[in-house]
């Protein structure tokens, strides 16, 4: 069965629709890591321009988007969370070491919070991850990486805290 951005994009708003909550989110989850063993899927969401961040989809009713992220080279994130809204990452090619943090000191308007390194892993092709609010996180590519994400809202319109390592 041959599977569209469109089908794919149907299929969360009706997950996410019945369910906006962690267990809905990993159902979202499944069926992206069920795409990405799609080599065609992965394929026809980027081309040779990609850009490191590109709505695919963004959904009228609900808010969430899909988004393409093409890496041509290394990058490294800080912590960080999502603000008010989550995120679902899926690896389609390369590899992203992500490391999960406890939030020690929240951020304030002038002070970037405080958190600690709980946990280390990598993303390899086909593997999916749901961050839910308020999960921090920072990923690390090393080289050319592919993700295909999924935000809760458009987080180009969302204000983020800053975090640091103590």
């Amino acid at each position: 069965m041959r599977h569209t951005l469109q089908s794919f994009a149907a299929s969360c708003h009706e997950i996410l629709a019945a369910s906006d909550n962690p267990a809905g989110r990993r159902q979202v989850a499944a069926l992206l890591a069920e795409l990405l063993a799609d080599p065609d899927f992965v394929a026809a969401q980027f081309d040779a321009g990609s850009p490191e961040r590109k709505i695919l989809y963004e959904d009228a009713q609900l808010g969430f988007c899909i988004l393409a992220h093409n890496y041509s080279g290394a990058k490294d994130s800080g912590p960080h969370d999502h603000g008010p809204s989550w995120a679902i990452y899926g690896q389609a090619t390369g590899e992203t070491a992500m490391s999960d943090y406890a939030l020690l000191k929240p951020a304030t308007a002038t002070e970037p919070g405080q958190v600690r390194k709980t946990l280390s892993y990598k993303l390899t092709p086909g593997a999916v991850h749901v961050y839910n609010e308020g999960d921090l996180h920072s990923p690390s590519r090393a080289g050319p990486t592919r993700l295909i994400r999924i935000e809760g809202t458009n987080m180009e319109k969302v204000q983020r805290a800053k975090y640091v390592e103590a």
